[in-house]
């Protein structure tokens, strides 16, 4: 194993060390290393590898029910054809093309859409750039 210093704020260690003395893990040890493989099986397609993960995450969330548990909606095709929209209208801007940038955002969506009105905010900083010399 290869050893890492994390640093908490304390109110975070608060919780973590009332864990422990609550017998959900043995130590502050075990809990970090338990957030961190569970926050990388629920984004990437890490598989756990801590000895009992499954025995501490129904610890952990014994009193939490499936329909207590806040979800994500699913990510969509959706979610990458946003991403896909941002990133060009990001580079229009740094072409200082503004207008085409804005025409882009119109194609892709109404302007009463809340993803027009953030994408307008990523091309803002370019709008009041004074131009290259």
């Amino acid at each position: 194993m290869v050893k890492s210093t994390v640093r908490f704020p304390q109110e975070v260690l608060d919780k973590v060390e009332q864990m422990v003395e609550e017998g959900t893990c043995s130590n502050k040890s075990e809990f970090q290393r338990f957030a961190v493989e569970y926050v990388l099986s629920k984004a990437t397609d890490h598989d756990p590898d801590i000895v009992d993960f499954d025995e501490i995450w129904t610890d952990i969330f014994a009193e939490q029910t499936e329909g207590n548990i806040p979800t994500a909606e699913p990510a969509s095709a959706g979610d990458d054809t946003f991403i896909q929209v941002a990133t060009r209208v990001r580079q229009f801007g740094r072409r200082e093309q503004i207008q085409t940038a804005e025409e882009y955002i119109d194609t892709h969506y109404p302007a009463s859409d809340p993803r027009s009105i953030l994408l307008d905010d990523i091309l803002a900083p370019y709008r009041n750039q004074p131009p290259d010399e």
